[in-house]
């Protein structure tokens, strides 16, 4: 299947099932992706059954907290198994594990795909691999933090098992630090959008040794066990916390060869060791004078918007290379583009109401700058780490080095002047 060949005839060939919560940003560059390759692109997510296709794509309504009855119900729907299936954010990972088993297709095992989104399972199966993993102690709901707290060593970490993109990860260096933490994570446990979600994980906090480094990011794909990186990104900006807010990514990697192959080769044994076999796979990892140390391997591609940072071959996209490959093609040969990218996740300074920015064409006329997404919505309520779970936008740029890309995502972020008002006390 490539991008400009005509359409499979066998429908089955060319239908690929997405799950995807409802709030995520990759649905649509999937559809443009699918357009471009002629595919049929089957989206099913965690909405409403009962309401007459809200968002008009015709989505399978599914219950992530359910992956079995989901997975029977996405094959009900169907009729004809899919040719490949795709899970977009943590949660469809599992359902996405128990759709490909039962329709017969290369994927993860479900124990695997849940090993990889709760990090004490991850951390466990690391250790007994050999792997370096970071000293950890689970923290069950209701436990004595002044307990916790006084037997830590430090600093340390705590965060939740199963949330992404650094929400409720807190770095602690004294007991006090570690008290308040521990209030802090539990009160998020208990929001509104998590106890949504039905899932056991979330009564369960993590505390383990921070481990100093240089932090990357991988992104690839497994092949019926096998390994295949397509880029590694350097996170310039230092990630020592209090909170752990990514912001700038950049490929490719400044690090020795040396040390790019010690991180290639640390994440596929680490995403082995885990049981995965089949699918994309995003990892985040740690180095420093010790070795690699892996903080996540999650069976589905980077999340956002950032996957705009990279394009292969005759400029396609990342998810049509991930659609290729659920469809059966092999990617193992494909290549990055020969220049450096980035993205800059536009971090939120405080908590308030979104009322609008300034400097957006500004920031788009910096030499190197593609293009800037603002996707925070006006008017609504902005939450900072470790509470939030979003960004204000995206900066994209392209250029001969990484160092310049960096530079053109600061100098471009520093022409935006965004307005966040205090919101008002509500009364009782």
């Amino acid at each position: 299947m490539t991008r400009d060949a005509s359409v499979v005839p066998d429908e089955r060939q060319r239908t690929i099932v997405l799950l995807a919560t409802t709030t995520g940003y990759q649905i649509r560059s999937f559809g443009e992706a699918a357009r471009a390759l002629g595919v049929r692109l089957v989206i099913a997510s965690d909405r409403c059954d009962h309401l007459d296709d809200p968002w008009h794509d015709d989505a399978i309504p599914i219950r992530f907290q359910d992956p079995e009855g989901s997975a029977q119900r996405v094959l009900d729907a169907l009729g004809d198994p899919p040719a490949g299936v795709i899970a977009v954010g943590d949660r469809p990972t599992v359902l996405a594990a128990h759709l490909a088993a039962r329709a017969g297709l290369p994927g993860n095992p479900p124990d695997a795909a849940d090993r990889s989104r709760n990090k004490l399972a991850a951390r466990q199966a690391w250790r007994s691999a050999g792997l370096l993993t970071p000293a950890f102690d689970i923290v069950p709901s209701g436990s004595d933090a002044e307990s916790i707290a006084t037997a830590a060593s430090y600093p340390a970490v705590v965060k939740p098992l199963a949330l992404s993109g650094s929400r409720g990860v807190i770095r602690v260096d004294t007991p006090d630090e570690c008290r308040a933490a521990l209030d802090r994570v539990r009160r998020l446990l208990h929001a509104d959008d998590i106890r949504g979600e039905r899932d056991a994980v979330h009564e369960v906090m993590l505390i383990e040794s921070f481990i100093p480094g240089c932090e990357f990011a991988v992104e690839g794909v497994l092949t019926n066990g096998v390994f295949t990186p397509f880029a590694i990104f350097d996170k310039p900006d230092p990630l020592d916390g209090p909170f752990f807010e990514e912001t700038i990514y950049v490929t490719p990697s400044r690090a020795a060869a040396s040390v790019q192959q010690l991180i290639v080769e640390t994440v596929s044994e680490a995403a082995l060791a885990l049981g995965l076999r089949h699918g994309p796979v995003h990892a985040e990892c740690r180095v420093n004078d010790r070795g690699v140390f892996v903080l996540e391997v999650a069976a589905r591609p980077i999340g956002g918007l950032c996957s705009r940072a990279l394009r292969f071959g005759d400029d396609a996209s990342l998810e049509e290379v991930l659609l290729r490959h659920a469809a059966g093609e092999d990617v193992r040969g494909i290549q990055r583009e020969t220049a450096a990218s980035g993205v800059m996740m536009i971090p939120i300074p405080a908590r308030g109401v979104f009322r609008g920015v300034d400097g957006v064409e500004a920031a788009r006329a910096v030499s190197l700058i593609n293009d800037v997404k603002i996707t925070a919505k006006q008017d609504a309520l902005l939450l900072p780490l470790p509470e939030g779970r979003s960004y204000l936008g995206f900066i994209f740029a392209r250029g001969d080095t990484p160092m310049a890309v960096e530079r053109a995502l600061r100098e471009a972020h520093a022409r935006l002047h965004f307005t966040i008002e205090r919101e008002l006390a509500v009364l009782p």
